[in-house]
């Protein structure tokens, strides 16, 4: 793969900047398996991108030469262990734009945090280390965790993935003329591998790019012909890449977050206290009709203020201040949903009392299926109930039955009666209330769901609404 093929550079053609937006801060994370180098990519992007100031280039030198992933391992253990084991965000920027990077672990029992950062992210580079296959092999097979990290990065709508291919450069040696071409014919048989993997698992692949993290090779300057690749640097890729987009095209859904009351006020025209939180789906604007989930009331939006108590219309994934035209029970964990007026099978006449009925534009739902990435040590089985957040909300949620797992080698879905700590499956819930769902292609919000053991309140599984 020789010109990386993201839908950045297609967006830049086309001029769609509203869809792709290139210019924002793009929130990455690296991911792979274990000791495949990603924090020490991240480490040569802040060096050579000139982010490291002298004193933090001094605390993770030893012998003259910098230990790159210290950049970011920044607890003990991992130091200790040279492992990582939390997720560790750093922040630099180019003359061109401006970066969030997350440093995922790769380790099977870490895989809830790498979970936690890809929910958030518009891309990942998904690291795969070249000295760990079998590369002389054209067919040759992938490590479990690249897979599953590629299969969990795309089940979370991660807008853009990024293959890089790393230590390449080991499998070279310059004394010996006979190991010339290796690292070429190495990248060549595994971009064919995870270009079929990709396709089998349904994957858009925004480029796949040899690297050296350790010695900078194509990571912030191209290496123009090495290992057969002329195309960008793995920094002129990411410069390319669009943020996810926000889900302005859908109805509003507001999650409330704090209630902040003024009832002291004399205004008696409109509600007296503010619902704070961030705008899920759609706009907020004055005038708009909603109805109130769980407590199935309508209002209509009084006000609409801003993050700096501005009043204005804000749009999806910015936060905003809410009043309503009167006072209703309102409090954190509800929601405002759009509410439209349902279409009739027959015309009402004019003179007839009866008016057309309204309803939120979301139907609330208690039953989802659903995909879930089980990340608890305790299996998942049918007929244990969890807790569920959803938004700033929390239901009792019931597995009814397990459909089947996801065989993450052969991407089959088998049959199944139990998950697993780090398998993927579809799976049935009953909620003990409803919840206005909308599948995770269409919402990041509305369609995401976390699971809380009721007796331990650990973290069991990230769950996406189909």
């Amino acid at each position: 793969m020789n010109t990386t093929t993201s839908i950045a550079t297609q967006a830049t053609d086309t001029g769609d900047t509203a869809q792709f937006d290139t210019k924002s801060a793009l929130k990455f994370i690296t991911c792979g398996s274990v000791d495949d180098g990603k924090s020490t990519l991240i480490g040569r992007l802040l060096l050579d991108s000139k982010s490291v100031l002298l004193d933090q280039l001094a605390n993770v030198s030893k012998s003259g030469e910098a230990d790159l992933a210290q950049f970011t391992d920044g607890l003990s253990a991992e130091r200790e262990q040279g492992i990582t084991i939390d997720v560790a965000y750093r922040y630099f920027n180019t003359a061109n734009r401006k970066f969030i990077i997350g440093d995922a672990p790769g380790h099977e029992q870490y895989t809830r945090n790498m979970v936690t950062a890809a929910s958030s992210a518009d891309a990942a580079v998904v690291l795969v280390d070249a000295t760990k296959l079998q590369w002389q092999k054209p067919a040759l097979g992938l490590l479990p965790q690249t897979r599953r990290h590629s299969l969990l990065c795309h089940l979370l709508r991660v807008n853009s993935i990024v293959f890089a291919v790393n230590k390449l450069d080991a499998l070279e040696d310059t004394a010996k003329p006979e190991t010339e071409g290796q690292a070429a014919l190495a990248f060549s048989n595994i971009s064919h591998a995870l270009e079929a993997f990709a396709q089998a698992a349904g994957i858009a692949v925004a480029a796949i790019v040899p690297i050296s993290a350790l010695k900078g090779h194509n990571v912030v300057e191209a290496a123009e012909g090495w290992c057969g690749y002329s195309g960008p640097s793995l920094l002129d890729i990411l410069e390319l890449l669009p943020v996810t987009p926000a889900d302005t095209g859908l109805p509003l859904a507001f999650p409330v977050q704090w209630v902040e009351k003024f009832s002291s006020s004399s205004d008696t025209s409109q509600g007296r206290r503010v619902f704070w939180g961030r705008v899920a789906t759609g706009s907020a604007r004055v005038g708009q009709a909603v109805k109130l989930l769980p407590s199935g009331q309508s209002a209509s939006i009084a006000q609409v203020l801003g993050h700096t108590r501005q009043p204005g219309t804000v749009a999806a994934g910015h936060s905003a201040g809410i009043v309503l035209d009167r006072e209703v029970d309102v409090s954190r964990g509800d929601w405002l949903l759009a509410l439209e007026p349902t279409p009739t099978a027959t015309a009402v006449a004019p003179d007839d009392f009866d008016t057309a009925p309204a309803s939120s534009s979301l139907a609330p739902s208690r039953e989802l299926k659903v995909t879930v990435a089980w990340m608890d040590d305790e299996p998942l089985v049918a007929g244990r109930v969890y807790w569920a957040l959803h938004g700033h909300r929390w239901v009792k949620a019931r597995v009814k039955r397990i459909v089947h797992k996801l065989d993450i080698n052969t991407l089959a879905e088998e049959e199944a009666t139990a998950l697993a700590a780090n398998a993927i499956g579809h799976v049935e819930l009953v909620l003990q209330e409803p919840i206005a769902a909308r599948p995770f292609s269409q919402s990041r919000v509305l369609g995401a769901l976390v699971l809380v053991d009721t007796a331990s309140h650990k973290t069991a599984g990230a769950v996406l609404i189909n």
